[in-house]
């Protein structure tokens, strides 16, 4: 007999795609849903129609929900983002010989902005997918804000809550500008689209908004072409610490002027947990996931820790600071305070994921006490991002955590909701789930109101 090849580390386990889309209705709960969660937990994530693929980013983008009414768990669906590189296959150009920017697999984040839910990856146009009810995630079509936008969009756009704006960039080429940051006003309608001058294609997968600031991360994560045309080739970005690193601080008021540069330690970041002006507005405070390298196959691989920056922008000096040595990933706040100062902050822990047994938690940092409060997984339980759900009007004040959990027992998934200021509480429900939830990426809490 003939062994088969075993498959890739991104293509086992629960990394691996499922195969059928479903819907299902009246879904079991273990314990009780709050009765004032009424909308969609969404989570988007890579999942190969053709269950094959070169790294796990690549994978087409599919997304699963669960809707919530009343104390139910009303149905589960989960539908593959029909876009143009699904239906049609990948390609570069389009029918024109034009850069497509609607090929991509909208596979990383799916958000709301001005009554428009957008399934969302860096190297491409959003999708529009419907949520009505009625509807079952179907895939409206690309959405390029009426034609105005013409570069890929980042998979972390950032929500303003004092003024509804949607803040975010798009980053990629082979030629300058590599980077331009964008702005839609609370009604949908891109407002601002300007280049920002850096040296070379960096990977930036996120960035930071403040009352006052936006702030980029040029990290040494740096563009590779002969990688990018390897054939069957993996991410085609390659760690390099003489490329430097550095935070540029733009004015929100002056969106067309000059963004300052600030140098600091080699490193690469992901995700940013949150950030906001202190003081008089002479200083930014941001949180990171932060790690020490990326994608350098020379060394060994090491996670991400949460660390705190602190720009000077008298000084012009930034002070960097790790607040935990735990491993951590997928930081989230109250969205209601993005670019406030958030007192609390949330990050998924999973130790060895993908390499053997999974220590699996949830845990709450209190940024002002320095407190740290944890849910701990039973063994073989993984959790996902946690996205935070409000409980009133107050932001900072009470809600829950919401995160799809994979138990490795069973081979099934549940949506776990705990309640956020009693982390370490037993599950305020459990949602179990028709099918298994492949490890995916990002997610949110869709109240209808």
């Amino acid at each position: 007999m003939t062994q088969q090849p075993a498959a890739a580390p991104h293509l086992s386990g629960n990394f691996a795609p499922v195969a059928e889309e479903l819907t299902a209705y009246d879904l079991p709960v273990t314990g009780s849903i709050p009765p004032e969660l009424t909308g969609w937990y969404l989570r988007n994530g890579p999942n190969p129609q053709d269950a094959a693929s070169p790294h796990w980013f690549f994978g087409a983008g599919m997304v699963h929900g669960v809707r919530l009414e009343g104390g139910r768990a009303t149905s589960y669906r989960n539908r593959w983002v029909r876009t143009s590189t699904f239906t049609h296959g990948a390609r570069i150009y389009d029918d024109q010989g034009n850069l497509d920017l609607t090929a991509g697999p909208a596979n990383t984040h799916v958000v709301r902005h001005a009554g428009r839910t957008l399934a969302l990856v860096e190297a491409s146009f959003p999708y529009e997918i419907d949520c009505r009810p009625g509807h079952e995630l179907e895939t409206v079509g690309p959405h390029d804000f009426g034609g105005r936008l013409d570069t890929p969009m980042t998979a972390h756009p950032k929500t303003c809550p004092t003024t509804g704006e949607l803040h975010f960039f798009g980053y990629g080429g082979l030629t300058a500008p590599y980077l331009t940051y964008h702005r839609a006003d609370a009604s949908g309608e891109l407002v601002v689209s300007r280049p920002v001058d850096v040296p070379a294609h960096t990977m930036m997968h996120d960035f930071h908004l403040t009352a006052s600031h936006v702030v980029f991360m040029d990290l040494p994560v740096v563009f590779n072409l002969q990688e990018a045309m390897r054939p069957g080739g993996g991410m085609p970005y390659q760690w390099d610490p003489a490329y430097g690193a550095r935070l540029g601080v733009l004015r929100r008021d002056d969106p067309y002027g000059a963004v300052r540069w600030f140098p600091i330690d080699p490193c690469y970041v992901f995700h940013g947990l949150n950030a906001y002006d202190e003081g008089d507005g002479d200083r930014i405070v941001l949180h990171v996931t932060r790690y020490p390298h990326h994608y350098a196959p020379d060394l060994a691989h090491r996670p991400a820790t949460l660390w705190r920056w602190t720009l000077d922008l008298v000084a012009g000096t930034v002070a960097e600071e790790q607040i935990d040595d735990r491993p951590c990933e997928f930081p989230r706040v109250d969205d209601r305070l993005a670019g406030q100062p958030a007192r609390f902050g949330h990050v998924t822990t999973a130790e060895g994921l993908g390499r053997g047994p999974v220590a699996g938690a949830l845990v709450r940092y209190d940024l002002r006490t320095g407190g740290v409060t944890s849910h701990e997984f039973t063994p073989g339980r993984t959790p996902g991002e946690a996205a935070f759900a409000p409980a009133d009007d107050l932001a900072g004040g009470p809600g829950w955590l919401l995160t799809y959990v994979y138990d490795a027992g069973t081979g099934t998934s549940d949506l776990v909701i705990l309640d956020a200021e009693h982390l370490a509480a037993p599950p305020v429900a459990t949602i179990h789930l028709p099918q298994r939830v492949p490890y995916g990426f990002h997610g949110n809490w869709l109240p209808d109101q």
